[in-house]
């Protein structure tokens, strides 16, 4: 008898629910740097065309949070499932 892991078992989910489980986390980092208003350099220019728009902090922290909420329950649902 061979002690093989079957393909498609709860092993293979393993590495799906470590990248999203780290995707959330940088994406929960990232929007509270926005809450925070830190300058964040290149990330600072994301989503300006030519003229700087300094009151779009709240939107772009709202967008990484609501990733990061939805990174991380996928990778509990993921998780979850493989059990």
């Amino acid at each position: 008898m061979s002690s093989e892991t079957v393909s498609g078992g709860a092993g293979s989910k393993r590495p799906l629910v470590i990248a999203l489980a780290v995707i959330g986390v940088i994406f929960i980092i990232l929007a509270v740097l926005f809450f925070a208003g830190v300058g964040m350099g290149p990330l600072d220019s994301i989503g300006h065309s030519g003229k700087v728009n300094h009151g779009s902090h709240g939107l772009r922290g709202g967008i990484s949070a609501i990733i990061g909420v939805v990174a991380l329950a996928g990778a509990w649902l993921a998780n979850r499932k493989s059990r």
